[in-house]
């Protein structure tokens, strides 16, 4: 079976063209972030990812977590524990966190690519870490200080870990039926009553402690989402002197079997059984949930990182397998012998269709990457809030498109190994089973889809969408200068692109304040066409700049040049298929809507 390796090379492009390093090290906020620093933790990570976490992920699914009944315990697959605590001791949990805090102050810019090696490499792994750079961020926004002293610097060296406790049986994406309930105590503690699932590594055996937040109602809290408030439950308490005491009374009662991310504990919490499980409140009662969307939101762009993540290992082992694969004759010359498949033109397609995706969402990740750290250090503040409003509209269009994207690209993955990818031994049903899950989790597409049309472009008059109209539309000038011949036919695809992202913006303007089913009819399309468009233009983006570099490329002209061939081959497949979605999005309404309920 082939081996995941990063792609430094991929990376090093990006920040020097999509979030060019030498503008955010500029910046006092991230002074540090010099391009000899950043560097350096792309190859360290890198050299992590190939050599401790790929040889685990296979093992890993093969073993699974395991649940003891009797004690509660959870142990996860050999060596995963060993690896964390070497990710602990390289900076790895650090990496984001502030450094008052004991973190590196590094720039999200540099994180995407970092988070993305560690989900390419092993995904179940990389949800702790995840998860619990949210959980920091949670507290950051809206803990005490004595919360933020108490947990944090635990939490940001690694020490201790975080998860995100929302959903219940009774309420999955409808947060408004939460039933755990929270009473308030004598010292300013509350007592956490209720059952909650899908906890991912709600129990392990990789840190002594383990804090969860969790969403709960005090007694004489208003309906709804309204009424919700978010808490700071930890494994162990903490005793004032900063060591742990008494184990608290929240259990893991069992794990869930799972299509795909075996490596990955996923928890059914129970909180209370033995009198109540000791909480701290987080913020104001009753804001617990936009408290918890700071978490949810980063979660968002984690797991659409692990959609290119996953779809990068996916299109290495495709490669790889192609190169080596001898079936048939070429094409136009049946004298020959067999030939590798990937001379195969339908295999060809297959391929690029899994790179051209793969890059484009790369990039489109990493130029929100770059949009987080102008939102939080840039001097202007019409700069940040403008590059805020960017992030904001990205989120579901990222983990909404990068996480299908993964379904398709692990698909194309299986295609390519034929009936070898029914075969778990050649990883690529790994990849595809590991997918699924990404479409789900944090929301799924529909969730991300009437989040965008609905709060990100009609609550505001699809100011920030017009916004991106135009700054694609300023770049797609640019690009139609080049004298390249395939620039410019992607020039022309990309403005046929962006037309079809107006026109639907403008149909979904027109129609949500009374046809509001109408508009949320095409949402899911409408992140297809978002998604492809501006993946698109990100891709452009690279593609010119190698262009420009063309002319003194030395040994990285074939790199360069197959920038450039794989923006030709997205604009003339993929766009057509943004431009289909569109289409979809202004005249599907009718037909989705036509069916009787009883006739389903």
């Amino acid at each position: 079976m082939s081996t995941y390796q990063a792609p430094v090379k991929e990376y090093r492009l990006l920040l020097e063209t999509v979030a060019p390093l030498a503008e955010l090290s500029a910046l006092p906020h991230f002074a540090e972030a010099t391009p000899d620093t950043v560097y350096a933790i792309i190859e360290e990570s890198a050299k992590f990812a190939n050599e401790v976490l790929d040889p685990l992920n296979w093992s890993g699914d093969r073993e699974g977590a395991k649940h003891d009944p009797a004690s509660c315990a959870v142990t996860t697959p050999k060596g995963f524990k060993a690896a964390y605590d070497a990710y602990c001791a390289m900076g790895g949990a650090a990496l984001p966190m502030p450094e008052e805090f004991g973190g590196l102050g590094m720039p999200r810019s540099l994180i995407t690519l970092t988070d993305e090696m560690v989900h390419s490499s092993n995904m179940s792994f990389g949800l702790l870490p995840m998860l619990t750079q949210g959980a920091i961020e949670a507290l950051l926004l809206a803990g005490s200080d004595e919360l933020k002293q108490t947990f944090v610097p635990k939490m940001v060296s690694g020490e201790w870990t975080g998860t995100m406790n929302l959903t219940e049986p009774q309420a999955g994406s409808d947060l408004a039926l939460v039933k755990t309930r929270a009473e308030p105590q004598a010292d300013g503690s509350y007592r956490i009553f209720g059952t909650k699932i899908f906890i991912t590594f709600g129990e392990h055996d990789f840190t002594e402690n383990i804090v969860h937040l969790v969403l709960a109602r005090l007694p004489d809290a208003p309906e709804g989402v309204k009424g919700i408030s978010l808490f700071a439950v930890p494994k162990f308490l903490v005793n004032k002197d900063g060591s742990l005491g008494a184990r608290n009374d929240a259990k893991c009662v069992s794990i869930e079997h799972k299509l795909g991310i075996h490596g990955s504990p996923t928890c059914v919490m129970q909180f209370g059984d033995a009198g109540g499980a000791v909480g701290y409140v987080v913020g104001e009662v009753n804001r617990g949930l936009e408290y918890m969307f700071v978490m949810m939101n980063l979660a968002r762009f984690g797991v659409g990182l692990q959609g290119v993540g996953i779809a990068e290992r996916a299109y290495q082992r495709a490669v790889s397998f192609a190169r080596e694969r001898v079936q048939s004759r070429d094409v136009g010359a049946p004298k020959n012998p067999s030939v590798p498949i990937i001379r195969h033109p339908d295999v060809r397609r297959m391929l690029l269709r899994m790179r051209a995706q793969t890059e484009a969402a790369r990039a489109l990740a990493v130029a929100t990457g770059y949009a987080f750290d102008l939102a939080e250090a840039h001097p202007d503040p019409e700069v940040r809030k403008a590059n805020q409003a960017f992030v904001d509209l990205m989120i579901p269009i990222h983990k909404g498109w990068a996480t299908e994207m993964a379904q398709d690209v692990t698909y194309q993955g299986v295609q390519v190994h034929g009936g070898m990818g029914f075969v778990e031994e050649t990883g690529a049903a790994q990849y595809y089973r590991d997918a699924r899950i990404t479409t789900i989790y944090e929301g799924t597409t529909a969730i991300q889809a009437n989040d965008l049309v609905g709060r990100k472009m009609a609550r505001e008059g699809g100011v920030t969408a017009k916004a991106l109209i135009a700054t694609m539309r300023a770049f797609a000038a640019e690009l139609g200068k080049s004298g390249n011949a395939h620039l410019k036919a992607s020039h022309k695809r990309l403005v046929d692109g962006i037309d079809a992202v107006e026109r639907a913006v403008d149909y979904n303007l027109a129609n949500f304040n009374h046809n509001i089913r109408a508009s949320f009819a095409g949402s899911v399309p409408m992140v297809k066409l978002f998604g492809i468009v501006c993946g698109g233009w990100q891709l452009a983006r690279v593609a010119l700049a190698a262009e420009q570099r063309l002319a003194n490329a030395g040994d990285d002209r074939d790199f360069l040049e197959a920038k450039i061939a794989t923006l030709r081959f997205f604009t003339d497949t993929m766009i057509p298929e943004a431009i289909a979605a569109a289409d979809v999005i202004v005249n599907g309404a009718e037909g989705t809507l036509a069916l009787a309920e009883a006739s389903f």
